[in-house]
């Protein structure tokens, strides 16, 4: 058996394993094999490389040479690829929408925290302290929501150089300086004055404190009812001679009233004739101006500077109060918290309400009066006829029945009064 190499022919030369020639066996002819072609990178040049190798340092770059394995990654590869980025060598781009979006979420739970601790700040200094469930003998309930909106001649809290500087006096407990009914309806907002002077009849009533029923005492000024039993009396009164039924109470005393509007920096208002009054401390001239919490109360106090008296003074009143809460109920009030919290403390500190009032329902008070102002309803005396006992006024009760049912079934007032 021949185990011998063969040559490039075929051809057997005698020698291998096994040969019998004396010649010792020459090299073996192998088979060329031919290793897999790597594509080859052009060299990237990176000044860092060759920084610290020395004089006569030769990295290769100088002929295209590349030292050591071509995917080198120790000592005498290929150096390291850097991708161009915007930043510091190596840190990845920032992501603007990832930081957008968080920012977002950040700011709206910190807006969302802010308004909840607002809003239990403020219920929290809430003063429901009447309670309407002791009103008897009510109407049924209309389609609009209906407010008793009372200013009082209160002075509590009020230091005697406070009741000198606002012209006040220092009568002993409080009675009702004003009065109106706001109902907020769908068909548009109604505020309607009723004058302290009317004349009505004061009905049967159970006392608020004592919980005795007492009976009816006939006809007397509509003020009298407040200073008798307070202000369930006085919603009681007005629920019997207008039918309607109230669905919220507000009052505000002198010092509160004072102290929301300097905490507002003033309310604007277009006085369209001049008048002084000694009583009230009133001394305006005709045109725009911005009144501070002692002229504001002058304003709305003032009575006998008028030939109307009362009348004049109620829509005073009205006009007053629409241009307050038309500040009052503003973005540049309710998101600023160095006008919003000083306003909101003067105003809850003296802020007398029934007790099913929240602050959502304060606050829709405040829209409805700002859209009286707007011009989204009307504001209006109750109809008059004429002149009653002790110099008091006379409802005309034809339109008042008209008034209160178009009220009760949320229709446009259409109602006149003086």
């Amino acid at each position: 058996m021949n185990d011998g190499w063969s040559d490039d022919r075929g051809q057997n030369r005698g020698y291998g394993r096994g040969s019998a020639d004396a010649q010792p066996e020459g090299a073996r002819a192998m088979r060329h094999v031919q290793r897999p072609q790597v594509p080859q990178q052009p060299p990237q040049y990176d000044p860092r490389f060759d920084q610290g190798q020395g004089p006569g340092y030769d990295s290769g770059y100088n002929t295209g040479q590349v030292y050591g394995a071509p995917q080198g990654g120790g000592r005498g590869g290929v150096p390291p690829q850097y991708s161009p980025r915007p930043g510091r060598p190596g840190q990845p781009a920032p992501d603007w929408r990832r930081r957008i979006k968080v920012g977002s979420i950040v700011l709206v739970v910190a807006v969302v925290g802010w308004s909840v601790g607002t809003y239990a700040w403020a219920s929290s200094r809430m003063r429901n302290e009447v309670d309407l469930s002791k009103v008897i003998e009510r109407p049924a309930e209309g389609d609009c929501t209906t407010y008793l909106i009372v200013g009082s001649d209160s002075r509590e809290g009020m230091s005697a150089e406070e009741k000198k500087k606002l012209h006040t006096g220092s009568a002993e407990g409080k009675r009702t300086d004003s009065m109106m009914i706001l109902a907020a309806c769908g068909s548009g907002n109604t505020m309607i004055s009723l004058p302290r002077d009317s004349w009505v009849t004061i009905p049967s009533f159970v006392g608020s404190e004592s919980g005795k029923k007492f009976g009816a005492r006939g006809g007397s000024k509509l003020n009298a009812a407040y200073a008798m039993d307070g202000p369930e009396l006085l919603v009681r009164t007005v629920e019997y001679n207008t039918g309607l039924r109230i669905d919220h109470y507000a009052e505000i005393g002198f010092a509160g009233f004072a102290n929301i509007v300097d905490a507002l920096g003033g309310v604007e208002m277009n006085i369209e004739k001049g008048f002084k009054d000694k009583k009230s401390g009133a001394d305006f001239q005709a045109g725009e101006q911005t009144l501070n919490g002692e002229q504001a109360l002058a304003f709305v106090r003032t009575r006998y500077a008028f030939a109307e008296s009362d009348l004049a003074r109620t829509k005073n009143q009205q006009k007053f109060l629409s241009a307050l809460a038309n500040q009052a109920a503003t973005p540049g009030t309710i998101l600023n918290p160095f006008t919003l919290y000083p306003t909101l403390g003067a105003g809850l500190d003296t802020l007398i309400v029934d007790k099913d009032m929240s602050l959502y329902d304060l606050g829709k008070m405040f829209f409805a009066m700002k859209g009286i102002s707007g011009g989204d309803g009307k504001s209006m005396n109750i109809p008059i006829s004429g002149s009653a006992p002790q110099g008091s006024l006379k409802w005309d009760m034809p339109k008042v029945k008209q008034l209160v049912g178009q009220i009760q079934n949320d229709e446009k007032v259409t109602v006149e009064g003086k």
